[in-house]
């Protein structure tokens, strides 16, 4: 149904726009010079507006689209008669776009398009003039009518015969757009009808051709800006695509990390963003026309692929920049599954033991940091050391390639034996390790390992020879996620050569055992897990204060806890445990409450105290992490700023989604900033990857400000802040000589043990309450303290030196 309507609507149109055309031709082949020479112009003028094209909604590409060939109607009408005026116009619009896109159905159905709406202006003017409206309100009326007219065609072209577009959401159209293109249409049509007539401003009126002339010359002039400009956008915005489209193609190439079908519709991608269409699809059959489209080496093996671009045959055709973007990202695509295929099979090699096939050393210790580290904080592991006895009596006796063969064959066995989530690999001459996954009890591991031992100890045949294999085997369980896996490891080793050593001390010498580690996990993990489950941790505040006013504005909130057997807990290895007990997020946001609400109590005694900061990680930011949480939390506080400090470690994975989220944050009012900048592995990078508000300088940088080297860095990173927009507070400041270089050097905020240690929310109220927002403030200093000797009955207490 749609092809026959799509059809008729065609011929209809075609044959509107032959019979336009001829007429104009047949009275122009009669009429005098200066009508030619006005002709030779109007399609001109037509032309170049109809390749102006002007969209009615905001989704590139899958919006209707709109061009203006009739603004050229009323100066053409003032010296034509209004039929050939509008053939003239359909001439031009037909050899527009049969020099744009060389389709001949393409160009009959613009002009016949162009040729109807025409008609229906004209109708629509003279029934305005018959109500006795002004004549130049009477074109206004007749222009939009012409835009109301040509967007309904194509509204109905889109819904009813086109396949449906998807856009994301987003209407179709644009009512400021459409209100806009009708109200310019309107405007530059009327003053074109009266400048036709009247003369053009500024110029000497000569007589009505010239004027007519110099009106459509004028359109023409103001459609091809508006095109140039048009073009340097649409070439801004493909470059803009081009490279982040070979980023994102290359994304994972050093790992091989991706198959070709997945950079496959990772290119679909770029090229829609970078070249665009209604469309980006891989399919067997090449570009039909209106189409452009590249063959696939990587998609499919055997099989003929190609990435076909389409457009909306009213959209514009693709140019030569088109083809060559869609070349460029493809051969980029190419490139990337070819290094990906490379690197994949030189980490393969790297990680096989080339004997048995099986991971190797390398490899284990890989999969079990990354099965320890994603494992839910309650799904138990276990590891089994596997020990092949007397393999140097056999290689010895039969040979090493007996003593091959039999490691091959155990190898074979271990992999039938096991589970499919567990791994097998082979981590020394004749020694062995499994890593048993999704256990539930130690009981699970041990019938697996005794699977295991009755499967390698059967017989084995070499040659003349049967060999009956004898395995020691340690076994180390672990119940939670652990903080240092490798002991793990270490221990199960432990537990199997425990069984050699019983073998040399006259143990069981002629079987195969296994030895159950007493490995549990760490009693740290337990201690943390539980203190951020009962919400018991604590905050510990250091002033952040202004070196110009020498006052406090903000404080730095950090992480404590005491345990009531351990004693006070290192703040870093909280922080560590709490991650890898995947309890990091559930911390932060018990951080986040606590400091809130101590910045309020804090601001109620001293105003001036206006921020808290507390650290996070660069992807604890996304929405679904604590980045809603925070701004909620922010919401509820609204006369303190929250800034995030985002440790630079975690910077190398900050992805496009952070740098957006990073960015809604600070348009919402939150604070960003990059903490221990010039620590180690700093780099420039971390400067522009993130947005940010405040750049945090670490005491490495400023540890000896007697180095003209420092000071000079440092006042290159202020020179940076200045032009980029972010403030810098310089931490480690200790002592009051350091204060004074960093303020000679124009550094404006400082942190460190000059203003104040990290102290509970109660010395820091009793401090804002007693010495209110000064920066310096005296403390005790434990070196200085002296106990004064006085006479007896002299009731003074001991005396006690005050200092910095």
């Amino acid at each position: 149904m749609a092809s026959i309507v799509r059809r008729t609507g065609l011929v209809a149109f075609a044959a509107v726009a032959i019979l336009m055309i001829t007429g104009a031709m047949v009275f122009l082949f009669s009429a005098p010079p200066e009508h030619w020479a006005v002709a030779a112009v109007g399609v001109l003028c037509a032309g170049v507006l109809e390749l102006t094209w002007l969209r009615l909604g905001r989704v590139a590409h899958r919006s209707p689209m709109v061009a203006l060939p009739v603004l050229a109607l009323p100066a053409l009408a003032t010296l034509l008669p209004m039929e050939t005026a509008i053939g003239v116009i359909s001439l031009g619009v037909l050899v527009a776009v049969l020099l744009e896109a060389g389709r001949v159905p393409v160009g009959l159905y613009s002009a016949g398009l162009q040729a109807v709406g025409g008609l229906l202006a004209a109708l629509l003017f003279t029934w305005s003039r018959a109500f006795a409206l002004h004549g130049l309100v009477a074109v206004a009326v007749a222009s939009v009518g012409y835009v109301a007219f040509v967007l309904l065609v194509e509204i109905l072209r889109k819904q009813l015969i086109d396949p449906p577009v998807e856009r994301g959401g987003r209407p179709m159209l644009s009512l400021l757009r459409i209100s806009a293109t009708a109200g310019g249409a309107a405007l530059i049509a009327a003053l074109a009808a009266n400048w036709s007539v009247e003369g053009p401003p500024f110029l000497v009126e000569v007589s009505p051709t010239v004027n007519t002339i110099e009106v459509l010359s004028g359109i023409v002039i103001v459609a091809a800006i508006v095109k140039v400009v048009s073009i340097f956008a649409e070439m801004r915005a493909r470059l803009s695509g081009l490279v982040a489209g070979a980023g994102l193609l290359s994304a994972g190439a050093e790992t091989g990390a991706r198959s070709g079908e997945e950079i496959a519709q990772v290119l679909c991608q770029t090229v829609a963003d970078s070249i665009g269409g209604e469309s980006v699809v891989v399919r067997a059959e090449p570009a039909r026309p209106g189409e452009i489209s590249l063959p696939l080496s990587f998609v499919a093996a055997g099989a003929s692929r190609h990435i076909v671009v389409s457009r909306d045959a009213m959209d514009g055709a693709f140019t030569g920049n088109d083809r060559r973007a869609l070349d460029a990202l493809v051969t980029t695509a190419e490139m990337v599954v070819r290094a990906g295929q490379n690197v994949a099979g030189l980490t393969l090699r790297a990680n096989t033991d080339p004997l048995t096939g099986l991971p190797n050393y390398g490899a284990f210790q890989a999969a079990l940091t990354n099965i320890n580290d994603h494992r839910d904080y309650s799904e138990a592991l276990a590891v089994l050391f596997l020990d092949l006895d007397e393999f140097k009596r056999l290689n010895d006796r039969h040979g090493h390639a007996a003593g091959d063969e039999v490691l091959r064959e155990l190898g074979r066995r271990l992999r039938a034996v096991v589970r499919p989530d567990d791994l097998v690999a082979r981590v020394g001459g004749d020694e062995f390790v499994v890593i048993l996954t999704h256990l539930t009890t130690l009981g699970e591991a041990k019938i697996v390992a005794e699977r295991i031992l009755a499967s390698t100890g059967e017989p084995l045949i070499v040659g003349p020879t049967t060999f009956n294999p004898m395995m020691s085997i340690g076994l180390a369980y672990s119940a939670h996620r652990e903080t240092d896996v490798s002991q793990l490891v270490q221990d199960a080793d432990r537990a199997m050569l425990a069984i050699k050593k019983t073998r040399r001390r006259g143990g069981a010498a002629n079987e195969s055992s296994i030895n159950i580690s007493s490995h549990r996990s760490s009693q740290m993990n337990d201690i943390i897990a539980r203190a951020i489950d009962e919400d018991r941790l604590e905050l510990a505040f250091q002033p952040i204060v202004s070196l110009v006013t020498g006052q406090i504005w903000a404080f730095e909130a950090l992480v404590r806890y005491t345990d009531p057997d351990l004693g006070p807990l290192s703040p870093p290895s909280i922080v560590e445990k709490a991650k890898g007990l995947g309890r990091l997020d559930a911390m932060t946001r018990q951080v986040a409450v606590k400091a809130m609400a101590a910045a309020a109590d804090f601001r109620l005694v001293e105003p001036r105290v206006v921020c808290m900061t507390f650290n996070v990680e660069a992807g604890q930011i996304l929405p679904e992490r604590v980045g809603d949480f925070v701004e909620d939390l922010a919401n509820r506080y609204p006369g303190i700023s929250l800034c995030l400090e985002l440790n630079e470690r975690s910077m190398a994975k900050v992805t496009p989604a952070i740098r957006a989220q990073a960015e809604r944050m600070r348009d919402l009012g939150l604070m960003i900033a990059l903490d221990d900048y010039g620590s180690q592995d700093s780099s420039v990078d971390s400067l522009v990857r993130m947005p940010m508000d405040i750049l945090k300088i670490d005491k490495s940088l400023v540890d000896d400000l007697d180095d003209v080297r420092q000071r000079e860095v440092l006042t290159a990173l202020q020179g940076f802040g200045d032009n980029l927009e972010y403030s810098m507070i310089v931490e480690g400041v200790e002592n009051a000589t350091m204060a004074s270089h960093l303020s000679a050097l124009g550094i404006r905020s400082a942190q460190g043990f000059h203003y104040g240690v990290p102290e509970s929310f109660e010395n820091t109220l009793n401090r804002l309450e007693q010495y209110g927002a000064a920066a310096v403030v005296p403390r005790v200093n434990p070196a200085l303290v002296r106990e004064a000797v006085l006479p007896a009955g002299d009731a003074a207490a001991p005396a006690v030196i005050l200092g910095e």
